[in-house]
């Protein structure tokens, strides 16, 4: 008989058993380490007679899960208890509980929705929301409803919105109540204001902490870390400690990360830990925790195709996970590297996944289980529309689904890769292409980012690996390369096997004129490619918006075919290779440019071949400059590859160099004196008389420009041809009809005064034209002259054409005004008239006397 340790969770299990019984579901919340993971499963096995299927959201848990189980049994893992991750399995033939990761369970549920043989699914630490935990909870809720009303569906988790989970579920809350052990919480904010979350001195600060902690704690101490290079920066600083400094992230071979969840003697530990440590798995001997209080999340830059992952403070729901496994062997403190204020304003629960992730494999999943929008399905988190729509986008490219959104055969093929759909869709076009096998293993490189170790150079890592010189690192890899190459196989069992390297024949020509086929089965020379275009070929098939091209004069920065800049690090070996094939980049908030992470070198030739789908030709008519560009581009995405000029159509010439105009200005054309004149008086004729008359502002006339300025823009290719053009002339295509043969008799060019003279108006202000008159060539007008109705505002000059006044009102002026001007003017221009009474005096251009 079987005695289970006595843990929180103990006394609840029959009532756990009954809730799940004959096809139950239940939410059950524990905190941590009250033995939900370990004690539950054995409880369920005890009374279902079937297998029971726990699924954990991390590899790592899943391992350590099982082994826990299978050591309370007195058993080792593959009895009982196994485990099944991705490349790695250990099960037997008795095997009754069986640890699984949330996405082993999707794909058996894509396979096999009746999950033939099990009894009961457990959906462990559900409160992590990340994509599979979401999928693998609806499709086996549909499939409870529809198929398998017998199996029974237990959620748990120690922080969770249980309701909307009860809900989803149709099941009660199981609550157990307490803590294996109590936790005591010890805030240290940073003794100083820390400049945003990268801030170095956080790094100084946890480190201090943790000196602190281990003088006035015993046990060893499990420090959470948003990342490995917070972890190693850490470690630099606790170099001189009295303690053993160990590491635990998903980085890590599966071996090492093993060996820290295994009992240790001796000297205390600490734990530098990333998130993999917050649920499911306990490091034997840690009572103490100190959290450095983030997390780091997954953004994705939905335009660009470019994600990025983004440091934040941790949920309240995640602090409370994480001080948990302080207590779960015995009473323990927990050290919350920020203060209790601070603490309050912290969100209440993480971000889910399906907020800011890559939907394209969700999508498909939804499409293959016959639910493209998730309509219907009890998903706990609702996908944002836009992702989706950029997802689908994505997998309609790759010809996983229809114009309708359904799935196609190639979609459910790709499906069963277990890798994301464009590194299956690579896999599949691209074995024929560089031979089967070394497709795989560049695939299975790109599909697991911890075997390149950091390396820029994925050729490079791929040789690593190559050679053996990491055991461990190298294992996982060529198992996955196998079980990938046997999935392409069992794919396409008509695929071409691979060719002995060295056997390169000619590539098969590209026409850029127009779009090439997909690269599929075009050239089965190419297995011979060397490693380097070998890989990138398959880079480029799983990301051509990704191939990208030396900018010019840029030194290490590149401009990638979807259109986004990107930028090698200065000690990248890959510094000045003019081609490359980007495997990972990331694009961080408020910069414009991404960062290379991971590239392979290539040439024309294979970034031409990989990217096929994405040559184009255009035709680029531009006025730029002063120049009008005329040229025919050949370009793959937003790269250009060749050029040469052509002569556009006229009408097309005149287009570009007036879209030249509207950019550059009216300035750019010949406005000669009657040209201005003339737009003068149409700009008053506007004011004073409205429409038909047009206005003869810039914004209208450039809006119009098609209209005047159209005709006389075929014959010009550069800024002295477009000097030449006459607006004046030009202008006159504007003028209304008939209303046109009456603009001199309406908006006089000149005004005839008393004298005989015919004087300019001045209709630069188009509120009030303008007439500069001499007062002696005014005298007999009693009455002000008007243009269409507006008074003009008179410039009266003295005889040597200076103004001595200014007016609209040439009656008043008679009267109150020009005795000043006679008083003030007549003795230092005494040749010239000055009459007592000007509105009868004759008018003059002359003196009164000769010289």
């Amino acid at each position: 008989m079987l005695t289970l340790p006595d843990l929180p969770v103990r006394p609840a299990l029959p009532r756990i058993v009954d809730a799940l019984a004959d096809g139950g579901a239940a939410v059950l919340v524990a905190p941590p380490g009250s033995g939900k993971t370990t004690l539950v499963p054995l409880a369920l096995a005890a009374g279902i007679d079937r297998r029971i299927v726990v699924a954990e959201p991390r590899r790592v848990a899943a391992r350590a899960a099982a082994a826990r189980m299978a050591s309370l049994l007195g058993e080792r893992v593959g009895e009982t208890v196994g485990y099944t991750v991705r490349g790695d399995r250990t099960t037997g033939p008795r095997t009754r509980i069986d640890v699984v990761t949330t996405g082993v369970l999707v794909r058996r549920l894509q396979r096999d929705p009746e999950l033939p043989g099990v009894g009961a699914v457990i959906l462990d630490e559900i409160h992590e929301r990340h994509l599979d935990s979401n999928l693998a909870l609806a499709f086996t809720q549909d499939a409870r409803g529809t198929l398998r009303p017998d199996l029974s569906l237990l959620a748990t988790s120690a922080t969770v919105a249980s309701e909307r989970l009860s809900e989803l579920l149709g099941g009660p809350v199981l609550e157990v109540p307490g803590s294996p052990h109590p936790v005591r919480t010890v805030w240290c904010p940073p003794p100083v204001a820390l400049q945003g979350r990268t801030d170095p001195r956080l790094l100084d600060h946890v480190a201090a902490v943790v000196r602190r902690a281990l003088s006035e704690t015993d046990g060893d101490l499990l420090v959470f870390l948003p990342g490995a290079a917070e972890i190693g920066g850490v470690s630099r600083r606790l170099g001189s400690v009295d303690a053993t400094v160990a590491v635990l992230h998903g980085r890590l071979a599966s071996r090492d990360q093993d060996a820290v969840l295994r009992p240790a003697a001796g000297r205390r530990r600490i734990v530098l830990a990333t998130a993999v440590a917050e649920s499911s798995l306990t490091v034997p001997g840690v009572r103490v925790v100190v959290d450095a209080g983030l997390a780091r999340v997954p953004r994705m830059d939905q335009g660009r195709g470019l994600g990025a992952l983004v440091t934040v403070p941790e949920s309240r729901a995640t602090a409370t996970q994480r001080a948990g496994r302080a207590g779960r062997e015995a009473p323990g403190t927990v050290y919350r590297c920020w203060s209790e204020a601070d603490h309050a304003r912290m969100p209440a629960w993480p971000e889910p996944e399906i907020a800011a992730a890559d939907l394209t494999p969700f999508a498909l999943d939804l499409a293959c289980w016959g639910t493209p929008s998730g309509e219907g399905l009890a998903l706990p988190d609702p996908p944002p529309p836009a992702a989706m729509e950029v997802a689908r986008t994505t997998l309609r490219a790759l010809g996983a689904l229809d114009t309708d959104g359904r799935v196609t055969p190639r979609g459910r093929t790709l499906a069963t890769m277990g890798v994301h759909p464009r590194l299956a869709r690579a896999l599949l076009d691209g074995g024929p292409v560089v031979g089967p096998r070394r497709a795989a293993e560049v695939v299975a490189l790109l599909a697991d980012d911890t075997l390149t170790s950091g390396a820029s150079d994925l050729t490079a890592a791929w040789r690593v690996l190559r050679d053996g010189s990491i055991p461990d690192r190298a294992r996982r890899w060529r198992d996955e390369a196998g079980r990938l190459a046997a999935s392409a196989r069992e794919a396409d069992p008509a695929a071409p096997a691979d060719r002995p390297a060295g056997e390169r024949g000619p590539a098969a020509p590209v026409d850029r004129r127009s779009p090439a086929a997909p690269v599929g089965r075009r050239s089965p020379a190419a297995a011979g490619l060397p490693d380097d275009l070998a890989a990138g070929l398959i880079v480029g098939m799983a990301y051509p918006e990704r191939l990208a091209l030396r900018r010019a004069d840029a030194g290490r920065s590149y401009l990638m075919a979807g259109g986004t800049a990107a930028d090698l690090a200065e000690a990248s070996s890959l510094g000045g290779t003019r081609w490359l094939a980007i495997a990972v980049a990331d694009r961080s908030p408020g910069h414009a440019n991404a960062r290379i992470r991971l590239a392979v070198a290539i040439d024309e030739a294979t970034a031409v071949d990989a990217g096929s789908n994405l040559l184009t030709t255009e035709d680029e008519i531009r006025w730029d400059d002063g120049e009008l560009l005329s040229r025919r581009i050949d370009k793959l995405g937003a790269i250009p590859l060749a050029e040469r000029a052509i002569d556009p159509d006229v009408n097309i010439r005149a287009d570009a160099v007036l879209a030249g105009v509207k950019k550059e200005g009216l300035n750019r054309l010949r406005w000669d004196t009657d040209a201005r004149v003339l737009r003068e008086r149409l700009a008053f004729a506007h004011a004073a008389l409205g429409p038909p008359w047009p206005a003869m502002d810039d914004g209208t006339l450039l809006d119009r420009a098609a209209e005047w300025l159209g005709p006389d823009l075929t014959r010009v290719r550069r800024r002295a041809d477009l000097a030449k053009v006459d607006a004046g002339a030009a202008l006159r295509r504007l003028l209304p009809w008939p209303e046109a043969a009456r603009l001199d008799e309406l908006v006089p060019e000149r005004l005839a005064v008393p004298s005989g003279s015919k004087i300019r108006v001045d209709y630069r202000d188009p509120a009030a034209p303008v007439l500069a008159v001499k007062v002696q060539e005014a005298f007999g007008w009693t009455a002000t002259p008007t243009v269409a109705g507006v008074p003009v505002r008179l410039h009266l000059l003295s005889p040597a054409g200076r103004p001595v006044a200014v007016t609209s009102d040439l009656e008043s002026f008679w009267r109150t005004g020009y005795p000043s001007v006679r008083a003030e003017l007549r003795g230092r221009y005494p040749k010239h008239p000055w009459p007592d009474d000007p509105t009868t005096a004759t008018p003059t251009r002359r003196t009164t006397r000769p010289r």
